[in-house]
Parts: C-alpha cells; structure tokens; sequence
C-alpha cells in the first residue's frame, strides 16, 4: 500500500516559518516526480511548488522566494520549507507523487497529473 504522510503545519503568525514534511512508503519514489499543493478555504486546490526526479524545482508565482522545495532518504521524503508567511498562504497542504521523471511546468501544475496523494495538513496563518 503506498502511503504519502504529511506532518508540520500548525498555527502560526505572519512572518514566522514551517517547515512541512511528507513520507513516503509502499514503493520506490526515486524516478518519481513530487509535489506539494495546496487547498485555502472554499478554493479549488492549487499547486504550490513541484521537485522533478533530476532535482529541477518549480514553483507558484506566489510562493517563489519565499518557499523551498527538497528531497532526502533517496527522494522518500519531501519537505517544503515556508519562510515569511502570510496569511493568504493559510490552507490544507498535500505533497503529491507523479510517475514521470520530468515533465513541462504547465504540466506539473495540474492536479489530474498526480498519481499519489496525502492526507493533507492544516496551515494557519494569523495576521
């Protein structure tokens, strides 16, 4: 059984820092493609930055410079790394696995093209 198990998110204030985790299990990961996403209150859920097999990032306009993307334990662990939060970035967070090695950046932001997901964890951000 393939298991993603996101862990990290809380409450915190504007301008503090998380750092989310996601582990995976059931099967190897290497050649896969990760991701973490996003759902905010009454919104569709949108993608938030994306790690390729080759290491190559990506990122949402509205987290770039501020989140970071990474891998560890032979690419079976993701993390997303969020400095300077705002409250705008209050929201469920998934990590998510494709079975792709790479794939264009317009590619990476769809939902559909995920095979694998987590169960999510809440961010809260106070103004």
């Amino acid at each position: 059984q393939v298991l993603l198990v996101e862990s990290g998110g809380g409450l915190v204030q504007a301008g503090d820092s998380l750092r989310l985790s996601c582990a995976a299990s059931g099967r190897s990961f290497t050649r896969f493609s990760r991701a973490w996403f996003r759902q905010p209150p009454g919104q569709e859920r949108q993608f938030v930055a994306a790690i390729l097999w080759s290491g190559d990032t990506y990122y949402a306009d509205s987290v770039k410079g501020r989140f970071t993307i990474s891998r560890a334990d032979a690419k079976s662990t993701l993390s997303l790394q969020m400095n300077s939060l705002i409250p705008e970035d209050t929201a469920v967070y998934y990590c998510a696995a494709a079975n792709f090695q790479w794939a264009p950046n317009l590619v990476l932001t769809k939902v559909e093209k995920y095979d694998y997901w987590g169960q999510g964890t809440q961010v809260t951000v106070s103004s």
